[in-house]
């Protein structure tokens, strides 16, 4: 996929993120989850690759800042699993561990990432794995969304040759 195309889709693709988030969020104490970034995460790090997926993760998080929609939880969480569902998605060809990627990336590792934030930047008491129970529920809904979105497109062959076009053995090297 061309350069051009792929910032345009991780601009589309943020776009919907951020401003879907405002409808579809759940709030956990001073938290809040959104299962929709974490479904984007998951098809940009399939249809994109890893620094378009980090790229959408840091837009989405941004613009959902702004907007007053999100909180400064968002950027270690999303980026870090759009990361590593991009990593274990461009190493395996799978999708399910692009699924496995997302939750683990943003439920376990940007969970933990996110206590430093907390009590650092934002004065609040938390619990080094406090945050890790709501950034799984909502990494592991948003991935399971993502998964079947994509395997539904597979299966119906509506990504043509886009989904291995992101493959280490497609760069022309």
């Amino acid at each position: 996929m061309q350069k051009t195309k792929k910032l345009t889709l991780t601009a589309i693709i943020a776009a919907i993120t951020t401003v879907s988030s405002s409808f579809i969020y759940i709030p956990v104490g001073f938290a809040k989850i959104f299962p929709i970034q974490h479904f984007a995460n998951v098809l940009s790090a399939v249809l994109l690759g890893p620094w378009y997926a980090v790229i959408q993760a840091f837009i989405s998080s941004t613009l959902r800042n702004m907007l007053g929609t999100g909180s400064l939880f968002a950027y270690p969480g999303s980026m870090i699993g759009a990361f590593l569902a991009a990593i274990l998605y461009s190493k395996t060809k799978r999708i399910g561990f692009a699924a496995i990627g997302e939750v683990v990336g943003t439920g376990i590792i940007g969970a933990l990432a996110t206590y430093p934030i907390a009590t650092l930047l934002l004065g609040q008491e938390a619990t080094l794995f406090g945050f890790i129970p709501a950034f799984m529920i909502s990494s592991f809904t948003g991935a399971i969304m993502g998964y079947g979105l994509l395997k539904i497109l597979v299966r119906n062959r509506a990504l043509g040759g886009i989904l291995h076009e992101n493959s280490t053995n497609n760069r022309g090297i």
